[in-house]
């Protein structure tokens, strides 16, 4: 196949023979039976030309390498440890051609997506401070510990009709207050404190 590939072209049997001829002795019937022999196993296509066959590859070097690095990597109980192992053998070179394979198939880099917001698991929901960040900021309220939503604080204020239900969400728990009218219609005013 290495001959095949190397000529990168359909080839004869003659041709593939003369190019070996310069490295060893090798009969001409040896390459031809080597030839028909992968191309019974799909690795070449032939076509007739006259009385010889011209053979050509199926598939790319690359293709190939490809092909029996996945038969490998899908064949091991541990393809993630199997992957390890073999980064581990490559050299320099290989990474940076491994790293370069890789944005190709990525494609064109593309920025990285804004950061979201963790979910606030206290339970607290954050109002718009007009384009203040309050991300970083430390928002408890030194007198409660609780988080600072933004409302005012009633809790404890003397108001007119008295009819602010007490804030009785935990730190960590989600705010679960209902209308008061609901749970007790007994204790339910009116605006005006009746």
């Amino acid at each position: 196949m290495t001959r095949v590939w190397k000529w990168n072209r359909p080839v004869t049997v003659r041709e593939v023979l003369e190019d070996l001829q310069q490295e060893r002795s090798i009969a001409y019937t040896t390459v031809m039976t080597v030839l028909d022999n992968l191309h019974q196993k799909g690795w070449v296509r032939r076509e007739a030309e006259g009385r010889a066959y011209r053979y050509e590859a199926v598939s790319t070097r690359a293709a190939y390498a490809a092909a029996l690095m996945n038969d490998a990597w899908s064949q091991s109980d541990n393809p993630a440890a199997a992957l390890v192992a073999f980064f581990g053998m490559m050299s320099d070179e290989q990474r940076r051609a491994l790293r370069a394979a890789v944005r190709i198939v990525q494609g064109p880099e593309t920025p990285e997506p804004e950061p979201v917001e963790p979910p606030d698991t206290r339970g607290v929901t954050r109002t718009d401070t007009g384009g203040t960040d309050t991300s970083s900021a430390d928002t408890r309220r030194p007198d409660t510990g609780s988080a600072d939503t933004g409302r005012p604080d009633t809790r404890g204020a003397d108001t007119d009709t008295d009819t602010a239900a007490p804030d009785t969400r935990a730190d960590t728990a989600p705010d679960t207050r209902r209308d008061t009218a609901q749970e007790n219609p007994a204790s339910a005013q009116e605006p005006d404190g009746r």
